[in-house]
């Protein structure tokens, strides 16, 4: 019996062929032109970045704000840095909002989706855009391709970058050997049960925009599952037809170790599971395990037969509320760190 070749889904490459552009088509002076009056603004979440946050600020302001009118805000969120981060930040020209600032009087959490969170509460733009902190050498087209779509097209309400990712080991460097968590978990996970989504390059990928009226419908997940659940609610939001995607190239940024990716791979699995109980696929009774164990080397009390230690690590993830359900009780700007 012959065996049928497996072929892409007929929506995720009609999506694909539809909703993917290059970097290369959104030139900043152009955007200026369908920008209108518009405004936009570009969010750092930074926990101790020091070494990279300032020249990605001044890249923007150099080339989207100073030569090109196409960026109005840019904001650096201090995730509660013990470094420099704030003061480099703000001599690079960002504004510096504390996340604990931004969210005084709620429960405190943890976590990039909370610094996420505080700072589309600071920005002003009518679209936001968030780039990661620990990228090198940054250029200014990662934040023009983002906004391209959504400044030439009303119908796109969220854009999410892609890129190569090399990984820079000690004697080699793999190409595309980043985005392990990507291809070992987050992929397999939404081609199982949100195969719409099975068209994103990069569905872990830090930078994003999208239009403040729909970011402010949809939670935040609190760790490092932030970005599996906002793909997944404006899935459910607004529908794929208004997500699109934009390659930006190369992207070069700190790697973490195994242990940690491990950690990542947990949380990005605990907001997948609060997303499937939502929808009736999991029992709503049912709480997954929230602690996550793993082992180093190094002896240990517990284990002294062995060459290994263990390790126990929280793995639980909260949400920040949509924001548009806290509007009064956190104002958009307040004395900067």
């Amino acid at each position: 019996m012959r065996e049928i070749e497996p072929v892409v889904s007929p929506v995720v490459e009609a999506w694909a062929t539809y909703r993917t552009t290059s970097a290369r088509d959104w030139p900043a002076r152009r955007l200026v032109e369908a920008k209108g009056d518009s405004r936009v603004s570009v969010v750092l979440p930074a926990r101790n970045e020091e070494a990279t946050v300032g020249a990605i600020v001044a890249t923007i302001r150099e080339h989207l704000m100073d030569r090109v009118a196409l960026v109005d805000e840019l904001i650096v969120v201090d995730s509660r840095s013990t470094d420099r981060t704030a003061q480099v930040a703000r001599a690079a020209g960002a504004r510096v909002v504390g996340q604990d600032d931004m969210t005084r009087g709620l429960p405190r959490l943890a976590g990039k989706g909370d610094a996420l969170w505080a700072g589309l509460a600071a920005a002003e733009g009518d679209i936001v855009a968030f780039v990661d902190a620990d990228l090198r050498e940054f250029r200014s087209h990662f934040v023009a391709g983002l906004l391209g779509p959504l400044l030439a097209d009303p119908s796109v309400e969220f854009v999410k970058g892609f890129y190569h990712r090399p990984l820079v080991g000690t004697h080699t460097v793999e190409p595309d050997g980043g985005g392990r968590v990507t291809e070992l978990m987050a992929r397999p996970l939404l081609n199982l049960f949100w195969p719409e989504l099975a068209g994103f390059v990069q569905p872990l990928a830090g930078e994003y925009a999208g239009r403040r009226e729909v970011l402010e419908q949809v939670p935040f997940v609190s760790g490092y599952g932030v970005e599996t659940a906002l793909l997944i609610d404006l899935l459910e939001l607004v529908g794929l037809d208004a997500l699109a995607q934009v390659d930006l190239g190369e992207r070069k940024h700190r790697h973490q170790d195994t242990a940690a990716l491990g950690r990542m791979s947990a949380q990005i699995m605990q907001a997948a599971w609060s997303r499937l109980q939502r929808r009736g696929w999991a029992s709503p009774g049912m709480m997954p395990g929230t602690l996550l164990t793993q082992f180093r080397r190094g002896g240990s009390d517990a284990l002294p037969h062995l060459d290994r230690e263990i390790t126990v690590s929280d793995v639980s993830v909260q949400e920040r509320p949509p924001l548009a359900q806290l509007r009064n009780r956190v104002p958009r700007r307040r004395v900067a760190v």
